[in-house]
């Protein structure tokens, strides 16, 4: 289907609800049926019917529609958080005795769904270098059910080789699952490259207003079928209407979102990558990004998001720059209209932080919607305290 179809008509059967521009908000909970034998149909296909709000309402499935035609999946279901998506999409690849391979610089909250809550289960894990194709198979067991990626990662920009890993899966038999939070669907679409399994935190890009969090798995029908009828049914976490219907706003103007959130960060990593003070920049558009060349053949654009190295061991001068940052935020996250900015020298000092602590010299932006020009002078001034 054409990209605006999807956007702005897939799943909107206007003559239901008045001819509204805008999809309905369903904000009911439960649904009533006229006769008994109407119940007992909705019953037999529960997935696709609305019965409870928990399992299927109206606006939550255009969104789902949406999502699954975005990511060229056959079905898509949608949860109340992207850590809570991670984690529906991987128990409905595992059971008591299993084993996951996972890239070692995942997302901190897969990272400890695998290393503190699985092992409870006896789900054990095995962390390996994305880039490193050998790596990644010889991990793989007698016992491995799922190779989960993302790429690019959030935080180093370190990239996968899709077609490659899912080659690799397919020969063991194993499912591939991976976070495609980075690019959103606009700019990579894993499962033409041969994954089973995408996930989003639609929280991102995805929504694009800083204003609903949200989880989104896309795969085959059988697939979303099983995780319907056992993770989200039993586990129930699941977005509100309300919710879908705002991230239905936020899909309407997502392509001219990501154009202009690319077109921002390749020009900010490109002043930075000129800076007298900054060490190194991780993005993948960037020609010195050593993974240049894969991202050009899997990716379509890179976004807004980069990190990069300031050119001090020193923990005050970081500190200094951050404190002369006028227009970024400070905060976690991305996608949003507004630019952010994570320190990671933030996360010194805190009790109990001090095994995870990346470089203090380590910095992730977010090149939002504003003018790029007017966020460079912002990096260029507060620089000059580095």
């Amino acid at each position: 289907m054409h990209l605006s179809d999807i956007l702005n008509h897939l799943g909107e059967n206007r003559e239901d609800y008045f001819n509204a521009v805008s999809p309905p908000i369903i904000q009911s909970s439960n649904f009533s049926f006229k006769t008994l034998k109407e119940f007992r149909t909705a019953f037999s296909a529960e997935k696709d019917a609305s019965i409870y709000t928990r399992g299927n309402n109206p606006t939550v499935a255009i969104l789902r529609a949406k999502l699954a035609a975005l990511e060229k999946a056959e079905d898509c279901l949608v949860f109340g958080s992207g850590s809570g998506a991670i984690a529906m999409a991987v128990l409905s690849q595992v059971h008591q005795g299993a084993h996951v391979v996972c890239v070692q610089s995942a997302y901190s909250w897969t990272f400890k769904l695998l290393t503190e809550y699985l092992p409870k289960f006896g789900v054990t894990h095995t962390f390996v270098d994305g880039k490193n194709l050998e790596e990644i198979e010889s991990a793989i067991q007698p016992n491995t059910t799922l190779l989960f990626l993302e790429s690019p990662t959030s935080i180093l920009l370190e990239l996968q080789d899709l077609k490659a890993c899912a080659a690799i899966a397919k020969k063991h038999g194993i499912v591939t699952a991976i976070d495609n939070s980075y690019t959103s669907p606009i700019f990579q679409n894993p499962i033409e490259l041969g994954i089973d399994i995408v996930i989003h935190s639609g929280t991102k890009y995805i929504n694009g207003h800083s204003d609903v969090v949200v989880g989104i798995v896309c795969s085959s029908k059988a697939i979303i079928e099983k995780m319907f009828y056992h993770e989200l049914m039993t586990l129930g976490a699941v977005i509100s209407p309300s919710d879908a219907a705002l991230v239905i706003r936020g899909l309407r103007t997502l392509p001219l979102r990501m154009k202009q959130s690319d077109e921002g960060g390749k020009k900010v990593a490109a002043f930075l990558e000129n800076h007298p003070k900054i060490e190194q920049v991780n993005y993948p558009f960037s020609p010195n990004h050593p993974q240049y060349e894969l991202a050009q053949n899997q990716m379509s654009g890179a976004g807004g998001l980069l990190s990069f190295y300031l050119k001090t061991d020193k923990l005050e001068k970081a500190e200094a720059f951050f404190k002369r940052l006028k227009y970024f935020l400070l905060a976690v996250s991305w996608g949003g209209h507004e630019s952010l900015i994570l320190p990671f020298c933030a996360f010194y000092n805190i009790p109990g932080k001090e095994d995870s602590q990346m470089p203090l010299n380590l910095v992730r932006i977010y090149v939002g919607l504003e003018d790029p020009d007017w966020l460079i002078e912002d990096l260029k001034q507060a620089l000059e305290v580095v």
